[in-house]
């Protein structure tokens, strides 16, 4: 189960260890239950703290393994088996009930402690999803934290007859007490807000108080967190606000042109990202999202202005806005209905519940190409929809793709409508362009691949100039059409959308921001 370099490293880890810590397993028959049995046995062997207990009422749903701190009476579940990306769910799992500090403010912390009430969080997860253990993570430490607060990860592969049950066709899928809580990635700051009546609103006024910033990033995408870096080594007061720190690499599976790293995942370059910019002195604020933006000019203090959607107004001298790019959407009938129960954006994260399955994914680039070949090793057969009467995708990815048996690609084909039965998709309809006529693939899931949006809807209103496209317009500098303002990235009309493209261009937006801010006086 664990080979000996995972050994060594989990026992280093557990020599954080404080307090005991018991791993309770309520198994049946399956060969998942076998492997649990393994693992927590091996786990047990590295640390004197930790020890096995079999108890088959301890829960219903079984196999499942509970990380439970038996004087604090807190526990952390896992139906299935926490390996591939939830492996580390498991180690943090371990060291929070053991008494090992969590990385979170103190205030933070309070906050979940002073919880009321019976919370109940089931979280469906596949083991491919590079999203679904920041949403176990979050969850676990607040069950760490608060006996009140229970949590079980729950792997829909292997418990497909829930994931059936409860029609769960996107993960991670969170359910609290039984009731759905939350599809998709979500922060401890979201669940908090949503949980904890008048948290946002604290937020909101807590914000409102910090000073003026000479440049405030948003965004915190590579662009963005190259900006941040680059002004803060300038010595000069820098702030960072983004939805999410990593911005869209955090949806990237696989990155094998970052130059110098032959390969990595988007979340480990995400967290390295952020790793960085916290070695310099940067007010790095999360989980709020830019509403709109006034200049200088119109504003009576002088300051640029950053209105957030929580209410809440941030002031600086000036402005990098990298606020990238989102997945662009069919907009055809049926798709947001089904968005979910079918139709999905990311075949890492949701691929596994489709296994056995017909599915489609539209869009013949990079990423439309990469996800077939993904998925063609879990469901039963792929069908890749591209508009134009050629492939845009690298031919090494067309050629991989051309080999796979159960890979179909047709081009010249328009979808028209995703069509379901209330609950969950169950066909495609599409034109081929070539000869007008009208088809209909039956099929379970539709993996949509078909490029990117500018995150620029909060500007519309504003002074600064955007394309046709919604690409905010930027000159060699990066500077907008406003003085002070400047952008970067995947958000403007720089072309190539890669993201050391968007770090160099991040870095020469910061430096052209430096450059205005010592020739403008305030």
């Amino acid at each position: 189960m664990l080979d000996q370099n995972m050994k060594t490293q989990l026992k280093a880890y557990l020599q954080n260890l404080k307090t005991e810590v018991q791993l309770v397993l309520s198994l049946d028959e399956s060969e998942t239950a076998t492997k649990l049995r393994d693992l927590a046995n091996q786990i047990a062997t590295l640390h004197d703290k930790v020890s096995v207990v079999e108890d088959a009422a301890a829960s219903t749903r079984k196999p499942v393994m509970q990380v439970i701190n038996p004087v604090k009476e807190t526990a952390i579940g896992f139906a299935g088996l926490p390996m591939g990306h939830e492996f580390t769910s498991l180690v943090l799992a371990l060291l929070h009930s053991g008494g090992h500090p969590m990385k979170l403010d103190q205030e933070v912390i309070a906050q979940i402690a002073r919880l009321e009430g019976e919370l109940n969080f089931e979280i469906f997860i596949s083991l491919s999803c590079q999203n679904c253990p920041d949403v176990v993570q979050a969850l676990n430490m607040m069950a760490a934290i608060n006996p009140n607060i229970k949590t079980t990860m729950i792997d829909g592969a292997a418990f497909q007859d829930e994931v059936t049950q409860r029609n769960i066709m996107a993960v991670p899928s969170v359910y609290l007490n039984g009731e759905v809580f939350t599809q998709g990635r979500i922060s401890l700051t979201e669940i908090l807000n949503k949980v904890d009546s008048g948290a946002a609103e604290q937020q909101a006024e807590a914000l409102k108080e910090k000073d003026p910033y000479e440049v405030l990033v948003v965004g915190g995408g590579p662009a963005g967190a190259s900006a941040a870096i680059y002004a803060a080594r300038k010595g000069i007061r820098t702030g960072v606000v983004a939805e999410r720190f990593g911005g869209q690499v955090m949806d990237t599976m696989g990155i094998e042109n970052f130059i110098s790293v032959k390969a990595t995942e988007g979340p480990k370059l995400a967290a390295a990202l952020e790793e960085h910019v916290k070695e310099y002195d940067v007010d790095l604020i999360n989980e709020q999202r830019a509403d709109s933006i006034v200049s200088a000019e119109k504003t009576e203090d002088g300051y640029i202005h950053v209105s957030l959607e929580s209410g809440a107004t941030l002031k600086s001298r000036s402005v990098i806005l990298s606020t990238g790019a989102r997945w662009r959407e069919m907009n055809v009938p049926g798709e947001q209905e089904y968005r979910n129960k079918g139709v999905a954006y990311c075949p890492h994260c949701d691929g596994p519940l489709f296994k056995g399955k017909k599915v489609a994914v539209i869009g013949g680039g990079n990423s439309g190409i990469e996800a077939a070949i993904d998925l063609a090793g879990i469901v039963e057969h792929v069908t890749v929809l591209e508009f134009a009467d050629t492939l845009r995708a690298d031919q090494v990815l067309v050629d991989k793709a051309n080999s796979m048996a159960n890979i179909d690609i047709i081009k010249q084909a328009q979808t028209t409508e995703v069509i379901g039965d209330g609950t969950r998709v169950t066909a495609l309809n599409y034109t081929d362009r070539a000869s007008g006529e009208a088809k209909q693939l039956q099929l379970a899931g539709i993996f949509v691949q078909i490029g990117l949006i500018p995150n620029s809807d909060f500007l519309k209103s504003s002074e600064v100039t955007l394309s046709a496209h919604g690409e905010i317009e930027v000159n060699a500098k990066g500077e907008t059409s406003v003085p002070g303002i400047f952008a970067a990235g995947d958000v403007t009309t720089v072309p190539y959308k890669q993201i050391i493209i968007a770090m160099g261009e991040g870095s020469k937006a910061s430096l052209s921001a430096f450059d205005y801010l010592i020739r403008t006086p305030l």
